[in-house]
């Protein structure tokens, strides 16, 4: 599918090998994840528009190329996506950050929104939607499909780790927006939880159970 970006790069691939291990502790984890999200949003942002500007070296000046406009706006899936928003901050600091909450019923694994504020106007913006595990779909799904209906248009989606059975739907659902992930797994459980995975992303971020 031509949306769908699977970041094969050593140093990332190594990162996510970190992250899977279950000794690996609250802390290491929390930095994993920010040192993946940058990897990544290195490739998903290198379609970004610049524009020439002038500016003066110590022996000159010259046309160089700026990033023009400066409108980008980051968009993590709460509470785990606010793992992955320092490492996209650290690449583009003049970004704003927007909220998306989301909790999944334990039954029908089906996702429910509690929250949602977005930077205005959405419409200009190119948006980076976050969340490290893309398992059923589901969450991405609804939180792109919240974004489109306040406006946005030009929509990213970011994950570390996704199962098929969610990068098939959130591409279907959504074949307008580029998916970038680290790594895809085999395939989820009974519970839809990730395998191999690598345990709930939000817990190991936050060191919560």
């Amino acid at each position: 599918m031509s949306n769908i970006m699977t970041i094969d790069h050593p140093l990332l691939q190594h990162k996510i090998s970190m992250l899977r291990n279950k000794d690996t502790g609250t802390n290491e984890f929390r930095m994993l994840v920010q040192e993946i999200a940058l990897l990544e949003g290195y490739e998903a942002l290198r379609d970004l528009p610049t524009e020439e500007v002038e500016v003066e070296t110590p022996l000159m000046k010259c046309r160089t190329p700026m990033i023009s406009g400066k409108k980008l706006a980051i968009v993590p899936i709460l509470r785990a996506g606010l793992g992955m928003t320092e490492g996209i901050l650290a690449l583009v600091p003049t970004a704003k950050v927007g909220h998306i909450g989301l909790y999944r019923d334990p039954e029908t694994h089906l996702p429910h929104e509690y929250y949602c504020k977005l930077p205005s106007p959405i419409e200009d913006r190119t948006i980076l939607v976050l969340d490290p595990m893309l398992a059923t779909g589901g969450s991405a799904s609804e939180a792109i499909g919240f974004i489109k209906e306040h406006g946005g248009v030009r929509i990213k989606f970011m994950c570390v780790i996704a199962a098929p059975e969610g990068v098939e739907k959130l591409s279907k659902d959504h074949p307008d927006v580029q998916i970038y992930i680290g790594h895809i797994d085999e395939r989820l459980n009974e519970n839809a939880y990730i395998l191999p995975g690598l345990g709930d992303a939000g817990d190991r971020i936050f060191g919560t159970k």
